[in-house]
């Protein structure tokens, strides 16, 4: 399921807002007596979903590159959507900048749950020597309508399965794709 069809209304879009940022506030309070989430496991697209996501073997996203080196249409996507809205903080190609972490190494140790919780609540980490505040993400329908297709292609940049730039060949877009993203965007 991509996150297009998990907010398939506004009603619903509101609710799970709510939710997130409710979550996001208990978490606060324990993130200190907690270890971070595990690393992600194995990269290997073992089949593909409804959706035309493919899933590892823990059923994470992930990407699917073909023998001629055509990527799969959610990382192409994600390629799309990540240089639209996350770029200007992150860099070039999930690279970083200087002043935001480059997401291509972090998506080395963070799997997809705490990488969507980092972008629905967003993240501080103060310290001595940086002051970085990435704000929440979780009313942005630009970002979260595409979140599984943002990690798909930073997790494929994190370990070099794609070089940088604009992929050079996709798949084409799956057919429940423009449907669930109708359902995310609302009516036009």
């Amino acid at each position: 399921m991509n996150a297009a069809s998990k907010l398939e209304d506004p009603w619903r879009f509101a609710r799970n807002v709510f939710l997130a940022l409710v979550s996001a506030a208990a978490l606060s309070l324990v993130a200190p007596c907690t270890a971070r989430a595990e690393p992600p496991g194995n990269p290997t697209a073992v089949k593909q979903d409804d959706d035309g996501i493919w899933r590892d073997n823990d059923g994470d996203p992930t990407f699917k590159i073909g023998p001629d080196g055509t990527v799969d249409w959610y990382t192409y996507s994600g390629y799309i959507r990540y240089t639209s809205e996350c770029l200007r903080c992150h860099g070039p190609d999930g690279e970083g900048s200087s002043y935001a972490p480059a997401l291509a190494n972090s998506l080395r140790t963070i799997g997809f749950d705490e990488f969507y919780g980092i972008v629905v609540s967003g993240k501080k980490d103060v310290g001595a020597a940086n002051d970085l505040v990435m704000p929440a993400f979780a009313s942005d329908k630009n970002v979260m309508c595409y979140l599984t297709d943002i990690y798909v292609y930073l997790r494929a940049r994190s370990v070099n399965a794609i070089p940088r730039g604009r992929p050079a060949k996709h798949a084409t877009p799956p057919a429940t794709f423009e449907k669930n993203e109708d359902k995310c965007m609302g009516p036009s």
